[in-house]
């Protein structure tokens, strides 16, 4: 299958690194324009220099997510630089295993600020330039999170379901013109996940490969396949979609299954 954003002009947040870095650098080998956006002006400064030694367009502009002016700024600046706007990755977040009951306020607000508020904003400062080119695409990176109980995770699930609503009331009020999809993410291979989780928690992997059908642990390049296609020319009827990519991660399971599962993989190894 190929993909032809010749011509386009993509936004991606939290592109300084894993999925953000993947997608940006996938859209861009497809033929857009890339303006990569994150907090860390030396990662997206790098991702943008990659791009651009590839033979792609693609400029860095360093904001922060959680604040409304910023992301303003950067539709401003992606329209100052490159006169259009139209395919939009939603994909800055952050989780954080906050206690319930200890928690903060401050803590609360600033994971749903980040997790469903940015996406938001952004999708609404770049939706008037999408209409004005005629329409486009808008994908949000959610998670496994916004349907699965866990301990800790009671702000960013119910954050990133907050996310998932906000994909359904955007694809209704903006279609036909623009197309609004998720991705609903399962254990993915990141720094995030590497750096956090597994390294707080070492047996954890072998858990999540436990309860994971497809074997394996995602990667970035699973999740920027799957944003490229929902954003193509291929997927022109998808529209209010949140698309599992989890290796089956989050699909129900009955006791009985988790543990042929687990005997099956253990044979294999």
């Amino acid at each position: 299958m190929r993909v032809d954003f010749s011509g386009k002009v993509a936004i991606v947040t939290g592109a300084g690194r894993g999925i953000g870095r993947e997608i940006a650098r996938s859209w861009a080998g497809c033929g857009a324009s890339v303006v990569c956006a994150a907090r860390s002006a030396d990662q997206i400064e790098a991702v943008a220099a990659e791009i651009r030694a590839a033979g792609g367009a693609a400029r860095a502009f360093a904001c922060d997510a959680r604040v409304e002016s910023e992301l303003k700024a950067l539709v401003a600046s992606t329209i100052e630089s490159f006169g259009r706007i139209d395919l939009v990755a939603n994909n800055a977040g952050a989780g954080g295993a906050y206690s319930t009951l200890q928690s903060s306020d401050e803590e609360i607000v600033d994971c749903f600020r980040l997790n469903a508020i940015a996406p938001l904003h952004l999708s609404r400062f770049a939706l008037p330039h999408m209409q004005q080119v005629g329409g486009g695409a808008i994908v949000n990176i959610s998670s496994g999170m916004a349907i699965l109980a866990d301990y800790g995770g009671v702000a960013y699930g119910a954050a990133k379901a907050a996310l998932e609503q906000i994909t359904n009331m955007l694809a209704l009020e903006f279609a036909p013109k623009v197309r609004v999809n998720a991705i609903r993410s399962g254990s993915i291979r990141t720094s995030m996940l590497e750096d956090g989780l597994f390294r707080a928690h070492p047996e954890m992997e072998s858990e999540i490969l436990r309860w994971t059908p497809g074997a394996r642990l995602g990667t970035p390049r699973d999740i920027a396949a799957a944003a490229t296609f929902l954003c193509s020319d291929h997927a022109p009827y998808i529209t209010g979609a949140i698309l599992d990519v989890d290796g089956g991660l989050n699909s129900p399971k009955s006791p009985l299954a988790l543990s042929a599962m687990a005997n099956q993989k253990l044979a294999s190894w």
